[in-house]
């Protein structure tokens, strides 16, 4: 089961391998996967809760610690040793096996996810910031495509990150990290209605939160 130690363990061997899609080199601390979590809880009706790129499921423990008891949640992973220690811990994890028969684990880029059905929190881990532009707007476009009107959208990103590799990349990268910026600056200013800097993790995080209007 991936908790505890082999949650980090996995965590380093999967950054080295896989460091474009990994994005961080250990899962998140708890103030911030509480924090990712905020919008999770609701008024006691029936919710669609969407993950994407969980990893080994630490803001997944979270996101299940918030769900009333009508809600569903579906995590979405690419990486398929993720998904195999993801599956692991619905088998044998008692807090998530409590709620197995209300989760799907889907693996496949959430580009890929059907749409026809919406939900009304969003919860991503996906490291926009290593992605091409044209890859982040595309991803961004798909999960408001999948957001019920009023949703909203929570993900993280490391304080100062692509200040600090504009400094030490080279052009072409800082001109897709200038992008990005662009990108998620306009997403900010249409939809973004919190912003919370997390500095009890490992590094410091901003945590932002965005609604759709429908």
């Amino acid at each position: 089961m991936a908790t505890g130690g082999a949650n980090y363990r996995l965590f380093w061997q999967e950054f080295r391998r896989t460091f474009e899609s990994t994005g961080a080199i250990a899962p998140s601390g708890p103030k911030l996967c509480r924090e990712l979590a905020r919008y999770v809880a609701g008024d006691g009706k029936g919710r669609r809760i969407l993950e994407v790129g969980p990893g080994t499921g630490v803001v997944t423990d979270a996101i299940i610690n918030q769900m009333g008891p009508a809600d569903t949640l579906d995590i979405v992973e690419l990486n398929e040793r993720f998904v195999d220690a993801l599956r692991e811990r619905l088998q044998t994890q008692a807090t998530w096996n409590r709620v197995a028969d209300r989760i799907r684990i889907h693996h496949l880029p959430i580009e890929q996810l059907p749409a026809d059905e919406k939900f009304e929190v969003i919860v991503s881990g996906l490291p926009f910031n290593n992605f091409p532009v044209e890859l982040v707007q595309s991803i961004l476009a798909h999960l408001e495509r999948l957001a019920a009107p009023g949703a909203t959208l929570s993900f993280f990103e490391y304080v100062a990150i692509r200040r600090v590799k504009s400094v030490v990349c080279k052009r072409p990268d800082r001109e897709r990290l200038t992008g990005i910026t662009r990108t998620l600056s306009d997403l900010f200013n249409k939809r973004q209605f919190r912003q919370e800097c997390v500095l009890a993790n490992v590094p410091p995080a901003w945590v932002h939160h965005l609604r759709y209007d429908g």
